[in-house]
């Protein structure tokens, strides 16, 4: 009985571990904006929330591996795990200043048409 008590007991902090880890993720993604005064603020910020965001997925696929459940779901583990590492991706991705489209934007049209004249 105290090996089940045990494996109950850390499915139960998994679970504890992964949750406030995405919560501190979010909380640190939506206060980037007062990190990016400086960029190695920035860049700190994002470093942090892509490690937090990859910890907090490999805690979500262990928690699914052992058997455990997300918000009363024994399969929502492994979809939340995945958009962690989506969102671990994306937090280090720095598009600041950089066209990522590859097409020109009106403003740069109205530049150019001010420069012609």
């Amino acid at each position: 009985m105290t090996a089940i008590r045990v494996v109950v007991e850390i499915v139960g902090l998994l679970e504890t571990g992964s949750v406030s880890l995405c919560g501190v993720a979010v909380i640190l993604w939506m206060s980037i904006g007062t990190f990016s005064r400086s960029e190695a603020g920035e860049l700190l910020a994002q470093r942090i929330i892509a490690l937090i965001c990859l910890f907090s997925a490999l805690l979500l696929f262990i928690l699914h591996y052992m058997g455990g459940e997300l918000w009363g779901s024994r399969n929502m583990a492994r979809p939340m795990a995945v958009i962690a590492v989506i969102v671990a991706i994306s937090a280090v991705m720095n598009i600041k200043g950089k066209d990522v489209q590859g097409e020109t934007n009106p403003h740069k049209i109205a530049r150019m048409r001010v420069d012609e004249e």
